[in-house]
């Protein structure tokens, strides 16, 4: 079946298959591509700024150095 047949089939369609449709494609591209996709309950950890003291002093210390060099 080509691409022009489907199109006519995939615009009938109610919403909620159109968005099934599209992910299974995606989930089908990625995997042809061997791209590592998320898994449901999966953690993935994210960094923040938010209580980075540490950093913050490491980045006043450089900022004072740079200062201080003519």
């Amino acid at each position: 079946m080509s691409l022009t047949e489907l199109v006519p089939a995939i615009r009938m369609l109610p919403r909620a298959d159109k968005l099934r449709l599209m992910q299974f494609l995606i989930i089908d591209l990625a995997q042809e591509e061997a791209i590592p996709l998320l898994s449901a309950g999966a953690e993935c950890p994210v960094w923040t700024p938010l209580n980075a003291f540490d950093a913050a002093d490491l980045l006043l210390q450089m900022l004072r150095t740079h200062r201080a060099t003519p």
